[in-house]
Order: structure tokens, then C-alpha cells, then sequence
């Protein structure tokens, strides 16, 4: 896909793509990426701007749960076209100043990285010209312990993001991953999964070798029961 931005044409990666390179400043100092990450999931997410009613809202929601984030290998990375001392009187603010929903003295020590060329922001297709020219759009990577992008979602400038989807989505990925199985629509730990590929369910049930539980729904939809405790066993570090 591509995007104009500027006059300029901007590829945006895709889903399966390895994640774009690049070194950069953060408030946690620098960081050259994805390389300093290699074994570990990653939320690479943009945001349009320091002192923002949304963003300071996503701010707080997100050091608020990224020791959950953590427990399931995964570190956050965020970032804004604005410069480092833009980044830490921001986050100054918010942890002296702001209290939102029960969030108070909220710090944040994930690394928030300064982009005032835009280049990162470029390779990563965070500039939405329909959206404005000067801002990044509230951008989300998924980035697996290889590197690769194996999921993407984009919010327009007003709208806050949902982040118990984000968690949904990480844990999903790695659920999926280390079962080799799909999940269903509104899958959470400990609902059934979808036993992949299409195909049918004779098939599916000689794979299976009679050892777990499965129904089918028909030919091509067929799924088991996947108990929560093993998928939080495997997807939370040891």
C-alpha cells in the first residue's frame, strides 16, 4: 500500500514484512530497531502529538498495564514527531499533574522516540496526509521475537484506542503460535480455537490422532477446546 505524503511517496510494510529499521533518540536513550528486541514481542504505536487530551489518556492507560504487557514478553515503543524535551515535559506532566480514571502518578518508562524528520514515522506509513501532514496517526505494529510485523491497526486522530484489544491481540498471536491453531472472532484465553488449515474434518480428526476434542460445524469449520491455563503457561514468560 502507499500513501502520499508531501508530494512524496510513501511505501507502508505490510503484515508478514520484516519491521523497517532505523536508530533513534528515545526518552529511555537510543535505540536501534528491531535489532535491540530480537527474542522478544513488541507494540510499536505512534500518537499524534505531546500535550493531547488523547494521547495523555493512552499514555496513562498504557505504563498503567505494561507490566501485564511484560509478563507476556512483549515491550512497548512509542512514538511522536515531536523532539526529546517536547517527549519529557510531557511526561513530567502527566506524572505530577494528571489523574485520570484512578490513574494517578503514573510514570512512564517504556522509550518514547523523537521523530521530528518524520523518518521513522515515513518508513512506517504513520503519515496520513487525509489525516494531517505534520502528524502521525494512531498507528499500532505488532512485531514478533524475529522481527517480522504480524499485525497492524490504525486509528484516526480522534479516536482513543481499545486496549484490551491490544493485549487480546498479542496473546492471541503467541497463543496461536505456539498451539498452531487460529482464534475466532472475540477469542479470549480459555475459549475454543479453530484447528487450521480449512479442510475436512475427517482429516483434521486423523491429524489430531483421537487425543483432544473437536467439533465440527461443518467441512470447513472445525474447532477444540483449548484450556486457559496452558495457553497462560506458554504465553507468559517463565
Amino acid at each position: 500500500m502507499e500513501e502520499h505524503v508531501e508530494n512524496q511517496v510513501v511505501s507502508m510494510p505490510r503484515i508478514g514484512d520484516k519491521a523497517p529499521e532505523f536508530k533513534a533518540v528515545t526518552t529511555q536513550g537510543d535505540i536501534n530497531f528491531p535489532a535491540d528486541y530480537k527474542g522478544e514481542w513488541v507494540i510499536l504505536f505512534s500518537h499524534p502529538a505531546d500535550f493531547t487530551p488523547v494521547c495523555t489518556s493512552e499514555f496513562m492507560t498504557f505504563a498503567s498495564m505494561q507490566d501485564k504487557f511484560e509478563e507476556v514478553n512483549t515491550k512497548l515503543v512509542g512514538l511522536s514527531v515531536d523532539g526529546l524535551y517536547s517527549h519529557i515535559a510531557w511526561l513530567r506532566t502527566i506524572k505530577e499533574k494528571i489523574e485520570y480514571k484512578g490513574m494517578k502518578d503514573v510514570e512512564v518508562t517504556f522509550p518514547l522516540i523523537e521523530d521530528i524528520s518524520m523518518n521513522v514515522a515515513k518508513k512506517y506509513g504513520m503519515i496520513m496526509a487525509n489525516e494531517a501532514t505534520t502528524k502521525a496517526v494512531r498507528a499500532v505494529f505488532f512485531i514478533d521475537p524475529e522481527g517480522i510485523i504480524r499485525a497492524i491497526i490504525y486509528y484516526p486522530l480522534s479516536l482513543g484506542r481499545n486496549f484490551d484489544e491490544l493485549y487480546r491481540v498479542i496473546v492471541a498471536l503467541q497463543a496461536a503460535d505456539e498451539f498452531s491453531v487460529a482464534t475466532p472472532a472475540d477469542w479470549r484465553p480459555g475459549d475454543d480455537v479453530i484447528v487450521p488449515p480449512a479442510g475436512s474434518c475427517g482429516t483434521a480428526k486423523d491429524r489430531m490422532d483421537g487425543k483432544e476434542e473437536m467439533k465440527c460445524y461443518d467441512w470447513f469449520f472445525c474447532t477444540k477446546p483449548l484450556d486457559e491455563d496452558k495457553v497462560w503457561k506458554a504465553v507468559k514468560k517463565k
